[in-house]
């Protein structure tokens, strides 16, 4: 007994001591941001803001315990655009230098971060875009194009070598193992099955893949043509030639200087430099901002699963129908909250999720809520499926968005356990009781009721869409089938109401609600924030919608990432409504 009674005592030493070290963690967290908050910089006459852009800008809230314990690289989208919207307005700022490297953001992130810039170039202030990147990115230049002037470093090597799309088909491997893969699917475009079925892409997959790919390149080389003042003809030309020199590059146009930051700086002469990092503690409203109204921000991102959650250990974002269906309730009960903005960056999931989703729109706007919604880089499938019963609806010219179709997915194992040596006894009750075994295939009874199912999914679905689009059914078909389109391809189909970023949806939300589209509004994220405990234990061990293996899981494309979140979940089994696997455009 005294040993058991000595045990417990030092357990309960060791975890005093560590609540004391998580105490005086907290305390330094808590002090460190009184101090920043109190610590706002003087911004002199003239000043030239500094601001790195690199790495990820996220659109989901980022988690401050999160960040500040862990580290974590990511850094708020919202956060970004709503620094340069203030340098965009403040007198005292009279240039902003970007100093870009490597990103990773797809093409609606790009989208947004080039827009901010653009707007602060058109609004009088000198723009100067200094490239460093290591990589073969084409979002860094494409965001460059949109400043004055644009340097790039003596040793950096400029993306501008074409667009890539690359598809795997897992088919052959699975043949190989032993497993078959059962599939039903409603649109001859929904080709999310093909990458685990086939081996080679369909006639429909080449041709839709082939249309994103003209529609993003035509938007990028358009874009830099008019900011470059060339010719489309001279943009890919230039694209044509390859990785060329820094100097070459200087030549054909794509650039203005070849310098070290130091000196691309430098052209500015002796004026006051200042951080973003400090320029960030400058209240807004020392730049005039008045707020007229306030609006809700929810932001679903991620793979769309059922339940309660925002992400996993890996940090991989989900869009859990619970957390928005409590979002848009707590926002539609405020009577402050003039309208609400669903910002959307998803490729899709359950049907059942995002129908769940679709209905907290509704009932939000049920009780007066005006609701408009902002695509990311994705907002397809069960993404565009939540997204379908806004009052309008914003998309970026390349967000990848439609993709209204449904499939099931079903691995067959029977040949993998008989090459492993494994037996298998299957005892049922009930005549499609073999809808639950993964050993043998379908029966043909059983297959047409799976069949019959999805069929009414996609009924479903297309039925939401006709509704909220007012659409015909026929309509909505005959643009549905599974095929993916382009914010810009989307708008001409009529899934969309106008191409821009999230302060174009603003100002469709001011409108709506009568407000001038100039008044200045605030931003408040719903659901409420997480009490400090939840936010500990979300920064620890992840949430309800947790992986393990994070380290590995988050070195995988974040297309993958979202199909083994998804495929893990309860969600796999059913229904799903997602994009290929695999569709990114580099």
């Amino acid at each position: 007994m005294a040993e058991n009674t000595g045990g417990r005592s030092a357990r309960q030493r060791r975890g005093r001591a560590w609540l004391w070290i998580l105490v005086l963690v907290l305390v330094g967290l808590g002090f460190g941001w009184w101090s920043e908050r109190r610590l706002v910089p003087a911004v002199q006459s003239g000043s030239v803001l500094v601001v790195d852009l690199r790495g990820d800008y996220v659109d989901q809230p980022i988690n401050p315990v999160l960040e500040r314990l862990l580290g974590r690289g990511e850094k708020s989208l919202v956060s970004l655009l709503s620094l340069l919207a203030k340098a965009e307005r403040d007198p005292r700022i009279a240039a902003v230098v970007l100093r870009i490297g490597d990103l990773h953001v797809g093409w609606g992130r790009a989208e947004e971060i080039r827009g901010a810039v653009h707007r602060l170039t058109k609004s009088g202030k000198h723009t100067l875009a200094q490239l460093e990147v290591e990589g073969f990115g084409n979002a860094e230049y494409f965001v460059a194009t949109a400043a004055e002037r644009i340097s790039i470093t003596p040793a950096s090597r400029n993306p501008l070598v074409g667009l890539a799309g690359e598809y795997m088909f897992l088919g052959g491997l699975f043949e190989k193992l032993g497993v078959q893969i059962e599939y039903e699917r409603i649109g001859r475009y929904k080709s999310a099955v093909e990458a685990y079925a086939k081996k080679g892409m369909s006639e429909a997959n080449r041709e839709m893949s082939n249309s994103l790919m003209d529609s993003v390149e035509g938007r990028f080389v358009e874009a830099i043509a008019a900011a470059r003042s060339l010719t489309p003809a001279q943009v890919r030309t230039a694209i044509d030639e390859g990785p060329t020199s820094p100097e070459q590059k200087r030549k054909l146009g794509l650039v203005d200087d070849v310098a070290y930051f130091d000196a691309a700086r430098s052209r500015f002469g002796d004026r006051p430099i200042l951080k973003a990092a400090d320029y960030a503690k400058v209240p807004a409203e020392d730049v005039g901002f008045s707020s007229q109204a306030r609006f809700a921000l929810i932001t679903g991102a991620g793979p769309v699963l059922s339940g309660e959650g925002s992400m996993g250990r890996s940090g991989q974002p989900v869009m859990a129908a619970g957390t928005l269906a409590r979002a848009f309730a707590e926002a539609a009960d405020d009577a402050d909250v003039r309208a609400i903005i669903f910002r959307i960056d998803s490729p899709g999931g359950s049907a059942m999720a995002s129908d769940l989703i679709w209905k907290a729109v509704r009932d939000a706007q049920a009780k007066g809520k005006k609701v408009v919604v902002s695509m990311s880089d994705y907002a397809a499938s069960g993404g565009y499926y939540a997204a379908c019963g806004a009052d309008r609806i914003v998309s970026q010219p390349t967000t990848y968005t439609g993709s209204i179709g449904v499939f099931v997915l079903r691995p067959v194992v029977g040949g993998l356990l008989k090459k492993l040596g494994i037996g298998v006894v299957d005892l049922r009750r009930g005549a499609h009781a073999d809808m639950l075994l993964s050993a043998e295939p379908l029966t043909p009874e059983t297959r047409a009721l799976v069949r019959r199912h999805v069929r009414g999914i996609y009924d479903l679905f297309v039925s939401r869409v006709a509704k909220g689009r007012k659409m015909s059914i026929e309509q909505v078909d005959a643009i549905g089938r599974g095929r993916v389109w382009t914010g810009a391809q989307a708008l001409d189909n009529g899934l969309v109401d106008s191409l821009g970023g999230l302060r174009d949806a603003v100002v469709e939300a001011k409108i709506l609600v009568g407000l001038d589209p100039d008044a200045d509004v605030s931003l408040v994220p719903y659901p409420s924030p997480k009490s400090l405990a939840v936010q500990l234990a979300e920064a620890m061990g992840g949430s309800v919608h947790a992986r393990d293996g994070g380290a590995l899981l988050g070195q995988l494309p974040a297309p993958v990432q979202d199909w083994l979140t998804l495929l893990e979940s309860p969600a796999a089994g059913g229904p799903l409504l997602m994009l290929p696997g695999w569709l990114e455009v580099h």
